[in-house]
């Protein structure tokens, strides 16, 4: 069974699956050449390089799945040009190009199409952004602390970036989901945090391609939560 990520650089939102046998696939124009994690279930994570801000090239992918076992669909198409948090800037890019938010929202109603077409589950993931005025609005809202439960406390600390991201995802920073098919929201496994706003990321700092591929990581707990509620019996 194929698990297919849109948007996906780090590939954390599909390890669970990869782990459980499933053959995963992350798409992100980042991706230099094929690159294969196998791991001993028999899963895969398939980095693959795809320009997605193409329509052409997203159809072509859509047609390369025709008739294969698609089992699941996730993307996160990028946020920079409708999140509130970047507001600020809004006016500087509309006067460079008026059409830019509608852009930026087509690329994720494209991902939309792309697995309606398939009738899988699958679920669009982005911050509070001006996509729930251009598309539509959220089906559901979460924030990484409430699935941070579903790490075990012995691998608490993140294993790629233990000094920007909080032990068992104890961060807020409210996130929205835009589904299909028959997605399942998980049941939520809270763990404590701090009430206020995240201070994790600001050791990031800048405007980093690093920067930006830490900030937009998967949480752990989610991920894992997500592939418990709709795996395939």
């Amino acid at each position: 069974m194929i698990v297919i990520s849109l948007y996906d650089y780090t590939g954390e939102a599909v390890k669970p699956w990869a782990k459980a046998g499933y053959e995963c696939h992350c798409y992100d124009i980042q991706h230099d050449s094929t690159k294969v994690d196998r791991f001993p279930s028999g899963g895969s994570i398939s980095y693959l390089n795809a320009d997605l801000q193409t329509l052409s090239n997203v159809t072509a992918l859509w047609c390369s799945y025709v008739g294969k076992p698609i089992a699941f669909g996730m993307a996160f198409p990028v946020c920079t040009d409708m999140a509130v948090s970047g507001a600020a800037h809004f006016e500087r890019k509309r006067q460079a190009d008026p059409d830019f938010q509608e852009k930026a929202a087509d690329y994720a109603i494209w991902c939309s199409h792309f697995f309606d077409n398939f009738s899988v589950p699958y679920f669009i993931e982005n911050p509070v952004s001006v996509l729930s005025t251009l598309w539509r609005k959220p089906d559901y809202m979460f924030q990484p602390y409430e699935y941070g439960g579903y790490i075990p406390e012995d691998e608490a600390e993140h294993p790629e970036w233990p000094e920007y991201i909080a032990p068992r995802d104890a961060y807020p920073k409210k996130t929205c989901l835009w589904v299909g098919e028959d997605f399942k929201m998980p049941v939520r496994k809270p763990v404590v945090v701090e009430v206020g706003y995240s201070t994790q990321h600001r050791k990031l700092g800048g405007k980093s391609m690093k920067t930006k591929n830490i900030r937009s990581a998967t949480p752990r707990g989610f991920a894992q939560a997500v592939f418990e509620a709709n795996k395939k019996p």
